[in-house]
Order: structure tokens, then C-alpha cells, then sequence
């Protein structure tokens, strides 16, 4: 497959970091039927590429993220994805990625980042929410803004807000369609950091190569289980967590884990840089 096969998406891959770029600026960035199927292809792609650690998102330019579907595509006839009454159905019952990309996918345990380079409106703001983490520009701006034009969300963000933000911050924004600025966003949780403009891509691609340093795979059993048990009662939670960790118990890679802890030979305890690990911030001197 050639390194960038697509028309309204860009795939950029740089060592174990994927970089996934809408790459529609000229209409904000919004999602058309030939960039939603891109999409789905893409994170096919990263999902099972076992080269490919952590992936970020982000929109080409400076103006947005993503401004959601593409309205005017819609208005014209051409919605997103053919919409029959077979399709519907099967949309209703789950089989179906999403309607801006595959939104509905939740089996994706690799990290994933946003960065979010300008507005994140509609389906954009589902898509933010969609990832683990998110870097925002200081321009940055969120909204739910689909509220305006009668429009419903169908990418997650009903479920997805309430679940990052609590009931009330989400519904105000799900029922008022007010838009929030970055400042807001990181108070409220909706991202995890907001940086100078047009530095977001750089610092998320930076958080990704440090998390893809790290053993991938309690990181990777340790996100299915918070994404498998984040509404199950507790005592299901914990079952889900111990079938996950039992997983690793026996194997090579934590095994080698263990031999680093105890010869005193694991990342925070090195000098090189390439070796630190996130968040280590004590010195060791012996």
C-alpha cells in the first residue's frame, strides 16, 4: 500500500507514531462520504499494524480540527454514508463504524492523541472526544454546534461528553450548542493541555514517541479494561481488570519488566533521554 493512498486524508507514519490528518482545509476540515470511508481505512490501518504504537489526530491548517459532516455535501444529495432503510437498521443495531468515520469503534486499545489545531465542532468535537487524550491550541474552540441547524449527534458525543465532562457541563453544552474556548475545555477536562497555537501537533506527536517508548502492553490491557468496565458495577469492572492482567503474568514481556526493576535498569534510573519515561520527575542517584 503506498505510504498516503488517500484523497481527503493524510497517513503519515513516523517510526512507532502515526500521524492521521483530516486534510479537507478548504471546507474546515469537514467529513464527506470519500473522507469517511479514508477514515475507516485508516484506523484499520493503525489498529492493526503492529509497527504502528500511537496514533494522533489531528486537522491540516490552521483553522480547524474538524467542523463535523459535511452539510453541504448532504444538501446537495450526497450524504455522508448511504443512509437506506437496511442501512439505518443496522446502524440502530451497532453494526455499522459511525457516520463521520468509525466513531462507533471501541476495541481500539493502542493510545490515541487529538490535536486539536482550530475548531472541533460538531462531529469534529465527538471525533476529540473519540481519543484518549487531547492537546489543544490556544485558538482552539469546541462547541457542539450541530444544535443550530436541527442536527443530532450521532458519532458518540451524547455518550461521550457525559462520560469525560459529568451530566451537567455536558448536557449545557449538548443543549445550548454553546461554544467554549480552549481555557475552558482544559478547565472543564474536555482536554488535557492547551499549548501556543500551532504547536499542538508538535507536542502531541512528542507525548506520543514517550508513551511508545514505554512497554505497550500493560498499557494496552489496562485501557481495554477501563474502556470494558467503565460502566459495569465494580465487582465486574475488577473481574474484567484481573482476566486482562492475568494476561500478562506470564509473559516474556513482563517477565523482562521485572528483571529491569530489579537490577535497577528501568527507564527512570537512565541518563539517556531517549530512555525517560512521561512524568518521572525524581532523581535517582543509586
Amino acid at each position: 500500500m503506498p505510504a498516503d493512498p488517500y484523497q481527503f486524508v493524510s497517513y503519515d507514519q513516523d517510526g512507532p507514531v502515526v500521524t492521521i490528518t483530516f486534510d479537507r482545509p478548504d471546507r474546515m476540515n469537514a467529513i464527506g462520504r470519500v473522507m469517511n470511508d479514508e477514515l475507516v481505512d485508516a484506523w484499520d490501518r493503525f489498529r492493526t499494524d503492529d509497527s504502528a504504537l500511537v496514533a494522533v489526530l489531528t486537522g491540516r491548517g490552521t483553522e480547524a480540527f474538524c467542523a463535523g459532516g459535511d452539510l453541504q455535501s448532504f444538501a446537495e444529495g450526497i450524504p455522508v454514508v448511504p443512509m437506506t432503510e437496511s442501512d439505518r437498521a443496522a446502524h440502530a443495531r451497532g453494526e455499522r463504524p459511525g457516520i463521520l468515520g468509525p466513531s462507533r469503534w471501541t476495541d481500539i486499545y493502542k493510545p490515541t492523541i487529538a490535536a486539536v489545531n482550530g475548531v472541533a465542532y460538531a462531529g469534529g468535537l465527538e471525533w476529540a472526544c473519540w481519543t484518549d487524550m487531547a492537546i489543544a491550541d490556544q485558538h482552539a474552540t469546541f462547541g457542539v454546534t450541530c444544535r443550530r441547524w436541527n442536527i443530532g449527534l450521532a458519532d458518540g458525543g451524547s455518550q461521550r461528553l457525559p462520560r469525560i465532562l459529568g451530566w451537567r457541563r455536558a448536557m449545557e453544552l449538548i443543549i445550548t450548542g454553546r461554544v467554549i474556548d480552549a481555557a475552558e475545555a482544559l478547565q472543564s477536562g474536555l482536554v488535557n493541555e492547551v499549548v501556543p497555537s500551532g504547536t499542538a501537533l508538535s507536542r502531541a506527536q512528542e507525548l506520543a514517541a514517550q508513551i511508545a517508548r514505554l512497554p505497550q502492553g500493560a498499557i494496552r490491557t489496562d485501557k481495554e479494561a477501563a474502556i470494558r468496565g467503565f460502566d459495569a458495577p465494580l465487582d465486574d469492572g475488577l473481574q474484567i481488570e484481573a482476566a486482562l492482567f492475568n494476561q500478562l503474568i506470564d509473559s516474556p514481556e513482563m517477565a523482562e519488566g521485572i528483571r529491569q526493576f530489579r537490577e535497577r535498569d528501568h527507564p527512570d534510573r537512565r541518563t539517556d533521554e531517549e530512555a525517560l519515561t512521561t512524568g518521572i520527575a525524581r532523581p535517582r542517584t543509586s
